[in-house]
């Protein structure tokens, strides 16, 4: 089977290599040919255009107004063949092709990897590829086309004519902590409570952390996080050894509870349920067979029943 990108021409697929690596000797790296060439292509598109297609600066080239109309051009082309090759292989019977995945740090911990493994022994042949950033940054990616499927944690319901979210789920804040922990056994703690232990956040960036910020504003409740980090694991980590105690929602920590020895207990605050799972998409009429599976299977897990916050609970309130 042709493999995708033959189906789009050479100019425009280096084109869009410098688009994304802001530079010609870096795109040549990456598509493994001398610079010159990188540069013969992209001199030929601005020709037969008659129109510059970036602006040459000191720490790069960025897209001309012109440039950024063939960029969204170029994704939307590359996308298509992709689509076209998926279909071919479906109508084969090949039971091969790629899903591109983004999604913030939560869900790379250890919801997505163990859905992956469970659908990769259901579909063997089948490639994925995970790729972690923002929030904002996995929409963007959705947008261009650079993934098929975007998961994302947002609070804000704005919409994008050129994303379509497939499924919406609440995903409340949870406190986390290690199951031996004072608190462990109740049904829910309150912000006044948790303010009576160490507490390790995430970082201001984060929709979790914001909402959490305002939510103690709005109570009156001012806390001081003795550790912040950007990186869940360290979070987790850290609240394994003391009895401190941390954020995140339940999907995040799903799978590691029981395993590490930890519990997540409902935080009694509205705010705290502000935020929902949102899962992104292009909003083309036709979407790869292997696409769609794979999104029908993990709005599928998204669902699933969750485990019981704590095994060891009491249960009293």
């Amino acid at each position: 089977m042709i493999p995708a990108h033959r189906l789009q021409s050479t100019a425009l697929r280096y084109f869009l290599e410098v688009v994304r690596c802001g530079s010609i000797s870096e795109a040549a790296l990456q598509v493994n040919v001398a610079g010159s060439a990188v540069s013969r292509q992209i001199a030929a598109l601005e020709a037969a255009l008659g129109m510059s297609l970036f602006e040459r600066r000191p720490r790069g080239m960025v897209l001309s107004p012109a440039g950024e109309m063939l960029a969204e051009h170029a994704r939307k082309t590359g996308a298509d063949a992709e689509r076209i090759v998926a279909t071919m292989q479906a109508l084969q019977g090949l039971g091969q092709g790629h899903v591109r995945i983004a999604c913030s740090e939560g869900f790379a911990l250890q919801f997505l990897p163990a859905l992956i493994d469970e659908f990769l022994t259901r579909h063997r042949g089948v490639h994925v590829h995970l790729g972690v950033a923002s929030p904002a940054e996995v929409t963007q990616r959705v947008r261009q086309s650079a993934c098929d499927i975007g998961l994302v944690f947002s609070y804000s319901r704005v919409g994008y004519t050129d994303v379509k979210v497939a499924h919406r789920q609440p995903a409340p804040g949870m406190a986390v902590m290690r199951a031996g922990h004072p608190l462990a056994d109740l049904r829910q703690v309150t912000l006044a409570q948790l303010q009576e232990y160490p507490l390790a956040l995430p970082g201001t960036d984060t929709t979790l952390r914001q909402l959490f910020d305002i939510a103690c504003i709005k109570q009156r409740v001012a806390v001081d996080p003795v550790f912040t980090s950007n990186y869940v694991a360290a979070l987790l980590r850290f609240v394994r050894l003391r009895d401190a105690v941390t954020l995140a929602s339940e999907i995040s920590v799903r799978g590691l509870l029981a395993e590490e020895g930890l519990c997540a207990i409902p935080i009694r605050d509205r705010t705290l349920s502000a935020r929902d799972i949102e899962v992104q998409m292009r909003p083309e009429r036709s979407t790869p067979e292997l696409v769609r599976v794979f999104r029908d299977f993990l709005i599928a897990q998204l669902g699933a029943p969750r485990p019981r916050a704590s095994t060891a609970a009491r249960k009293r309130s």
